[in-house]
């Protein structure tokens, strides 16, 4: 999954809980004391209960009423279910709009997310060899304008899913495991049609998935919102859709100006008996977006007014950590997160120049010009499978190089021994975000030390997203972050490596435009074997992916420093993706 915004300049996105690194004194700038503070999320391996089917969901001292705003310097990518894809869209939708035949659920106790039903009677039943999935629709499900949601709903949407012309940004595990997904267009492409789909079959209330091979993770991946119902004849026109998608959850769409903002209303076809996950305790949400993160952090401090009923799921500053913490406005997580560098393996050939970027990068000057704070939101990585990961091996993908150092003198090394002198790096930032802006000026200033000519390509946050995944664009590298989807290394390599992930239309999750047949080879090998063999052929295939070839270098992993005002209640992190707890949030009367 991507982060909520497109990483340009910064690079930012994980499984399970992350280690606590590194840290340094008072003395050091941008640097914290408390480097277990992205752990104290609790542990991000997920659990499961099958039991937890009927609503409702009540939270001891929560009170309806109030309006909760929440403020980002990010805007929503898209909304439309098929494709929301980033941090915020994607949890927005499934937290308080969109539901899924299974969702999550936070665990005070345990501090951490539970895969429980939502519109299915239980987690579903597979067949043998995990290639057929059934699952009983609960009975009287309605969308916001009372329309009854039938089982041949999911069918729509599960085509709607393998659509990546139409939604060439969206989660694409459709395509990857689904019968047919290799083959069948999309709905919308194949000519707004069923013809040919034969993914899903349904028998009553029953709804099977089948699979061309094993997908044991088949329950996490129905946690999506590409995956909930949707009424064929309601969403024949995407673009429509994704200005107003028909609630199924506790709230629907009230005013809505992409980028801009987004009011969240009641939703008075909910049934909360029917769901075991979510409440709907305030009266609506008003959401503002393209708010600088200075101005942000100053009005949470302040906690005057209204703010004191606003929340961000932005990191806090940098220089106002301390003063959040002091606060007891502070919540900090650990959740899945690497951030990366991606070069552009067509054109970036030699691994000699991608190993001297990695040598080049400026690691804690980037953290600092950023914002991040180092052992908190900011912690040095090397694998692309982080700390915490099933199968995941302690390797150094590129010799002598420390995890999180810069050294211009081996970069230049490197270059000077593969002939490549003053190569030239092309790099989009983001020029409306003051961080970005300073984030670009060390990374350009590093590159020249190294021997590189820097060359930053300007964009705006708008626009960021459409420029990464453009194939054509003028650039030689993209910066990413991505965020492991379930636990296992199939929701880390088939998007991010696997060479059919590039289509002419985007370069999907492959940001690397990585493309190898013997690595594309091995990752279908290791979806075909054994469960219970594949987190160690995962953890195998990273070291192979990162010193053979390296296709991308790790910039951080990450953790979360989240503020609210005083009178939020039922803000914690969902260490599965890094953002509030949605369903748990409520105004303290």
């Amino acid at each position: 999954m991507r982060l909520k915004q497109p990483i340009i300049a910064a690079t930012v996105l994980g499984l399970f809980a992350l280690a606590a690194c590194g840290g340094g004194d008072e003395e050091t700038p941008g640097e914290s004391q408390d480097t277990g503070a992205a752990q104290e999320g609790g542990d991000t391996k997920l659990t499961q209960d099958a039991s937890r089917v009927n609503g409702p969901m009540e939270i001891e001292g929560a009170t309806p009423g109030g309006t909760i705003k929440v403020i980002s310097y990010a805007g929503l990518n898209t909304m439309h279910p098929s494709e929301a894809y980033y941090q915020n869209t994607s949890t927005i939708l499934s937290g308080l709009v969109t539901r899924t035949m299974t969702q999550y659920s936070y665990n005070e106790e345990t501090k951490s997310m539970v895969l429980i039903p939502d519109l299915a009677t239980d987690l579903g039943t597979p067949n043998e060899d995990f290639t057929e999935w059934t699952f009983e629709l609960k009975d009287g499900i309605k969308y916001e304008d009372g329309t009854p949601v039938t089982p041949e709903d999911f069918i729509f949407s599960t085509a709607a899913s393998m659509d990546r012309t139409q939604f060439p940004e969206g989660p694409a595990y459709s395509n990857d495991y689904l019968v047919g997904g290799d083959t069948y267009e999309g709905y919308f492409t194949a000519g707004n049609t069923l013809e040919g789909f034969e993914a899903v079959t349904v028998e009553g209330n029953e709804i099977t998935y089948k699979a061309r091979k094993p997908f044991p993770d088949l329950p996490y991946w129905l946690t999506f919102p590409a995956m909930g119902p949707m009424n064929e004849e309601k969403a024949a026109d995407p673009a429509a859709y994704a200005r107003k998608p028909l609630a199924t959850g506790p709230y629907k769409f009230g005013k809505y100006t992409p980028e801009k903002s987004l009011e969240l209303v009641k939703n008075d076809q909910w049934d909360p008996n029917s769901d075991p996950g979510r409440s709907a305790y305030p009266d609506a949400y008003e959401m503002e977006f393209n708010v600088a993160s200075d101005q942000i952090d100053q009005r949470l401090l302040a906690d005057s007014g209204e703010d004191q009923t606003t929340l961000t799921y932005d990191d806090v500053l940098n220089a106002n950590y301390r003063k959040f913490d002091q606060s007891g406005r502070l919540v900090v997580g650990g959740f899945p997160l690497t951030s990366y560098w991606a070069p552009d393996y067509r054109k970036i050939t030699k691994l000699e120049v991608r190993q001297a970027l990695a040598f080049a990068y400026p690691y804690k000057d980037a953290y600092l010009a950023g914002g991040l704070i180092t052992g908190v939101t900011a912690i040095p990585g090397d694998t692309l499978m982080p700390p915490g990961t099933a199968g995941r091996k302690e390797f150094n993908p590129i010799p002598e190089h420390e995890v999180g150092s810069t050294d211009a003198q081996k970069a230049a090394a490197l270059l000077e021994s593969a002939g490549e002198t003053g190569y030239e790096i092309k790099f989009p930032y983001a020029k409306d975000d003051e961080n970005a802006v300073a984030v670009k000026d060390v990374i350009v200033k590093a590159l020249e030390d190294a021997g590189f000519k820097a060359t930053p390509v300007a964009t705006t946050l708008a626009d960021a997203s459409t420029l990464r995944a453009d194939p054509d664009a003028d650039l030689n590298v993209r910066s990413a972050g991505w965020i492991a989807d379930w636990p296992s290394g199939s929701s880390w390599f088939p998007p991010l490596i696997q060479s059919t992930n590039l289509k002419a239309e985007g370069l999907g999750s492959n940001y690397s435009a990585f493309n190898e047949p013997e690595i594309d080879t091995r990752i279908e090998e290791i979806q075909l074997l054994p469960v219970e063999e594949q987190a160690a052929a995962w953890g195998e295939l990273d070291e192979q992916v990162m010193t053979e070839f390296l296709p991308l270098f790790v910039t951080r992993y990450g953790g979360v420093a989240q503020a609210h005002g005083s009178k939020i209640g039922g803000h914690f992190i969902d260490n599965t993706i890094g953002q509030p707890t949605w369903k748990n949030l409520h105004v303290i009367q």
